[in-house]
């Protein structure tokens, strides 16, 4: 009988991968981790016999290394993620026909389990009868799994049975199945207590500390998002941010709700309970702090993402649209620091994705000359995160005629040209990718509202041209970007039909005469011939 291939061990690592669920840094998590592990080695040695009989012994041993006592549901993740990386380590060593470290490594999963479900049950958890069934079969998978391997023991490299190999594989498959799913219960187990102390409302200080853990939870991934929306965490939530009385509570509740409307999950129990009208009445009322508003624009944010595919929420949002489009535009004008300016705009910019309605309203409202103000403000925005939304609320209004005559008088060009010469401060990836973005949408509002003769010649006057001709010669200029490229050359040749004076013969025949693709492919694939 041949032996199965590693494409099923690589599913299987995939699998395994995803339920590592608390990911910090590598110093930290051994810290966190190192008692529970010494516990672990000497359960192997002593066969789960304990060292001491105080009681005491068992909540020292649970002290984080904050110094407080981690709650059910951190103890749960964080065994949850020793067990996993542990059968990604076995999945990998069965990958490599390594039998011999095969038998230490079962033992090892099996304590990590034991120790799991005693220490959960330590909280006073009591499980449910489809719980205690996996349970059972996840700890006679794992003594299954430890006596198999342990007749690989004896053998070397291939030299062991097809058959036990086969065996090894079904069994190891068994255990990483069976305790997802376990997981997947104790999990839901735990957000429905999280969710119950939400909806009881009779100690603030436990829903503070509830809607902590329901975040904390959220930070883990869509597949998270989509358990705890489920289990209507997102009615809950609303209906706290409802009530005057919980004030001090909405700021917290709304990020929650931030991360579980990135699922359609969320989106759909917002729509339940007409979220958005609740939205539309916190962001509107003036006696909400400001950070309130700022957490409700991250909401708003996250549920117009244009890279969301569900569109359930949009019929709502529409009817209350100018209400949160005037908040939002009020709301970047009167922000006192760059991340409430930040959240405003990103709302903003994503809510003008919708149709030229949206642009229709800010456009009425003076937001252009608003939001070229804001630019010179560098206090409020003062990364090219903010930048890059800002300058995507400017391209997508430039699609509109009638924004001309504003852009010019609010110096728009000048705005313009700081943003085509955005640089990183830091070298960090994240932010290079904004500064790109960026120089690539200033140089689309360019070419946009260059249509208008007004601002073509405004922009001929203030030496746009050379700068254009610099970004599409020089790589390093554009951070390498060929979005960055096609933008400029775009704008470039825009306004060579004003000014063709303006540039060199050897750019006009290069930049401007050819195809854009042709010039595209000099620039991008030629740049010694400009050195």
């Amino acid at each position: 009988m041949a032996f199965q291939d590693g494409c099923q061990y690589s599913s299987l690592s995939v699998t395994f991968q995803r339920l590592r669920i608390i990911q910090v840094d590598s110093v930290r998590r051994w810290m966190d981790d190192l008692k529970l592990m010494t516990e672990c080695e000497c359960m192997c040695i002593l066969q789960s016999k304990p060292i001491g009989k105080e009681e005491d012994s068992q909540s020292d041993l649970l002290l984080s290394s904050q110094g407080t006592a981690p709650s059910s549901l951190e103890i749960l993740l964080k065994r949850a993620w020793i067990v996993s990386t542990e059968l990604t380590k076995i999945v990998e060593k069965l990958m490599k026909s390594r039998w011999r470290r095969l038998h230490s490594m079962a033992i090892r999963i099996s304590c990590h389990v034991r120790s799991m479900l005693k220490e959960y049950h330590s909280f006073n958890r009591t499980s449910t009868e489809e719980m205690q069934k996996y349970e059972m079969l996840l700890m006679d998978k794992c003594y299954e799994l430890t006596d198999v391997t342990e007749r690989c023991a004896l053998t070397e490299g291939d030299d062991a049975h097809p058959s036990i190999k086969l065996s090894i594989n079904e069994t190891l498959t068994s255990v990483g199945q069976y305790f997802s799913q376990l997981i997947n219960l104790a999990l839901t187990q735990e957000i429905k207590s999280l969710v119950a102390e939400l909806e009881a409302c009779d100690n603030i200080y436990s829903m503070e500390g509830a809607i902590c853990s329901l975040y904390s939870l959220t930070q883990e991934g869509s597949r998270l998002c989509s358990l705890v929306a489920q289990e209507e965490a997102v009615v809950a939530l609303f209906k706290i941010c409802r009530q005057d009385c919980f004030r001090c509570l909405h700021s917290p509740a709304l990020r929650s709700l931030a991360s579980l409307c990135s699922v359609e999950e969320g989106l759909c129990q917002m729509e339940k309970v007409d979220g958005i009208l609740c939205l539309t009445d916190m962001l509107t009322d003036e006696t909400q702090p400001e950070a309130t508003r700022a957490e409700v624009a991250a909401v708003i944010a996250q549920i117009t993402s244009p890279q969301l595919p569900f569109t359930q929420h949009l019929s709502s949002f529409l009817e209350n649209m100018e209400e949160i489009v005037t908040a939002l535009l009020r709301l970047c004008k009167e922000a006192s620091c760059g991340e409430v300016c930040l959240l405003a705009s990103a709302a903003l910019a994503n809510i003008t994705f919708f149709d030229t309605l949206a642009c229709e309203m800010l456009l009425q409202m003076n937001a252009m000359k608003i939001l070229l103000n804001v630019c010179t403000d560098k206090q409020r925005i003062d990364t090219s995160f903010a930048r890059d939304q800002i300058v995507t609320i400017l391209a997508n209004l430039s699609v509109l005629d009638q924004c001309a005559p504003e852009f010019v008088q609010g110096n728009g060009v000048a705005t313009l040209m700081e943003m085509l010469s955005e640089k990183s401060a830091s070298g960090r990836l994240s932010e290079i990718s904004s500064c790109e973005r960026v120089q690539q949408k200033a140089a689309v509002t360019l070419a946009r509202l260059c249509r208008d003769p007004e601002v073509a010649r405004c922009a001929i006057k203030q030496n746009c041209i050379p700068r254009l001709i610099q970004l599409c010669r020089s790589p390093e200029q554009r951070h390498n970007s060929d979005a960055v490229l096609v933008a400029c050359l775009a704008a470039l040749r825009r306004l060579a039909t004003m000014c063709p004076e303006g540039l060199e013969d050897s750019d006009f025949k290069q930049l401007v005469k050819p195809r854009l693709v042709d010039s595209f492919l000099l620039c991008s694939n030629m740049e010694e011939s400009f050195v």
